[in-house]
């Protein structure tokens, strides 16, 4: 069933036609596009916004053929680094030789550290969505104006989950930063530390499993044979872990400790260990998932 166009599509080159839609529920997150010498071309948003170009109709013969396309991009390396680090952070400061053998204080600035790394990624990644092509042609200008200093783009689900996953990041902050003090009461360990990374881990799982709706199609499981679908399911595996480990986190008793502190070392590195890998993919994506043009698509005529 087509859909109305999206918003990203709003502005066709001159005698393209939009033929079907897809995506979950309002949003459009793949699209099959006529250009005016009746080729046909997939568009979709996650390519869309990586500037990784648009895909010919027979997917399956050009996906077998598909070599690497270039290097990757500075963005994706830069995103990939953060990403990265912070996961490391996360996963050191789980394992029980370090958890067990390290100054609590410092334990937590570890904590804290990665989860400023994670803010930081998560910042060039709404960038980067806010900032994508206001055409389907990834070569063409990104929006200006007073729309793309408020970064307002609602009816695109990359858009809610790039800015959930930063609301996310920024808990976690709160949460890890609130965790290097030695001096908080019982109350104020609930509030400033269990409540945001409970918030946090919430936001990642809705971020990631709406990052993993736009690449999938369809409920189930679906891939497309992209990088960009294997980095969204690691991430979604990550943000389940992460939502273990908040609940194990939970404070209780007197003395505040965690309820289940092998639940919260065990969730946090396998989460940590899901957003490392997915962190890995994403320059690999950029260079091995571009069209062989380098990202773009000649324009007609």
């Amino acid at each position: 069933m087509t859909k109305t166009t999206p918003s990203a599509l709003s502005r066709l080159p001159e005698g393209w036609r939009v033929l079907r839609t897809w995506g979950p529920a309002s949003f459009v997150t793949h699209a099959l596009l006529e250009r005016p010498d009746g080729t046909q071309v997939e568009w979709n948003s996650r390519r869309h916004r990586k500037a990784l170009g648009l895909r010919g109709s027979e997917a399956r013969r050009q996906r077998r053929q598909e070599r690497w396309g270039g290097r990757p991009s500075a963005m994706s390396w830069w995103m990939g680094a953060l990403f990265g680090l912070g996961a490391i952070c996360f996963a050191v400061g789980s394992v029980p030789i370090y958890f067990d053998n390290i100054d609590p204080g410092f334990l937590a600035g570890t904590f804290f550290v990665g989860s400023i790394l994670f803010t930081s990624a998560g910042y060039l990644q709404f960038h980067e969505t806010v900032h994508a092509p206001d055409s389907v042609l990834p070569g063409s200008p990104a929006q200006h104006g007073l729309r793309a200093l408020i970064g307002w783009r609602p009816r695109r689900i990359d858009w809610w989950a790039a800015l959930i996953q930063l609301v996310g990041t920024v808990m976690f902050n709160v949460s890890t930063f609130a965790a290097t003090r030695s001096d908080l009461s019982l109350d104020q360990s609930r509030h400033l530390i269990w409540a945001p990374d409970i918030g946090g881990s919430i936001c990642f799982l809705v971020a990631s499993w709406l990052a993993y709706a736009e690449v999938n199609r369809g409920i189930l499981p679906r891939s497309d044979r992209s990088t960009g679908w294997r980095i969204a399911v690691l991430n979604l595996g990550g943000s389940v872990a992460f939502g273990a480990a908040a609940i194990g986190a939970r404070y209780v008793g007197s003395a505040g400790d965690p309820a289940n502190v092998s639940l919260v070392n065990l969730g946090t590195f396998v989460g940590a260990v899901g957003f490392l890998v997915g962190a890995a993919l994403l320059p690999v994506e950029s260079a091995k998932d571009a069209s062989p043009s380098g990202g773009r698509v000649a324009s007609p005529g």
